[in-house]
């Protein structure tokens, strides 16, 4: 379904960006992967998820707190990919502390990377898909995109504005063959959460099955995690056909967390 066409996926050597990642290179996207660490073992996931047809996978390890370095992997994908088609801003960091003694770099880290970074991959991607009269932006909220929890000023501030920001170029787009969509997940099983499981998990001195219950009880009625992969296939259907009319959506995947 996407042959021909580049998808940019922010923050996607591993998690939730390497997951869909992987399913729109399986429909036959080209792939430009951003991230830290290992960037080998990704791209191979990339070109054997997109085996069946050729599929090219690139990378730039852009640090997405700093436009300049943005405007380089953009100039990147231009120069070796042709543009971005897809673009999927995925990247995003989380601090957790009460607002009186929330540290003043946090704060500015988490909106840069989990908010201004958006801003800057979408205003350098416009161009090029509205000259193609084609394009998909994906952004990768949170439940904490569209509710609250204590502790998480910055994250939820974030993630609010990341919604505000689908909504506005969304309208700013309405009459055109560009798209723009939100996708706000529960609980993931990324390695951040089994992090905050095993923490828990230490903290109260139960299994840890007892504490993934523990931790999505909390919020997760169903008491399943979300998984990469289902998210993979809900931004396949929105590069679709059947979602161009699908214009502004933040589409929560939770388990029913916003349901309560």
């Amino acid at each position: 379904m996407l042959k021909g066409k580049t998808a940019l996926v922010t923050g996607s050597t591993s998690g939730i960006g390497l997951g869909i990642a992987e399913k729109l290179a399986a429909q036959g996207a080209n792939v430009i992967l951003n991230g830290f660490g290992d960037a080998e073992g990704p791209q191979a996931a990339i070109l054997a998820a997109g085996q069946a047809h050729g599929v090219r996978a690139g990378y730039h390890g852009a640090d997405m707190s700093k436009p300049a370095e943005i405007e380089a992997m953009f100039a990147y994908a231009e120069r070796e990919f042709g543009g971005v088609d897809i673009l999927v801003n995925n990247a995003g960091i989380q601090h957790v502390a009460p607002v009186e003694q929330f540290p003043v770099e946090k704060w500015d880290a988490v909106i840069a990377i989990n908010l201004s970074s958006a801003f800057h991959t979408t205003r350098l991607a416009m161009p090029g898909m509205r000259a193609r009269n084609w394009g998909r932006i994906i952004n990768l909220a949170s439940a904490h995109g569209l509710v609250a929890s204590a502790g998480k000023s910055a994250y939820v501030a974030a993630k609010h504005g990341l919604v505000g920001l689908t909504k506005a170029v969304a309208l700013e787009t309405a009459t055109t063959g560009v798209t723009v969509n939100a996708i706000c997940p529960g609980w993931v099983l990324t390695p951040l959460v089994q992090k905050q499981i095993d923490a828990k998990a230490e903290r109260e001195g139960v299994s840890l099955d007892e504490a993934q219950k523990g931790l999505l009880g909390e919020k997760q009625p169903s008491l399943q995690f979300v998984t990469p992969a289902q998210l993979g296939e809900l931004a396949v259907f929105l590069c679709s056909p059947a979602a161009d009319n699908v214009r502004g959506a933040a589409w929560n995947v939770d388990g029913g967390w916003l349901a309560q």
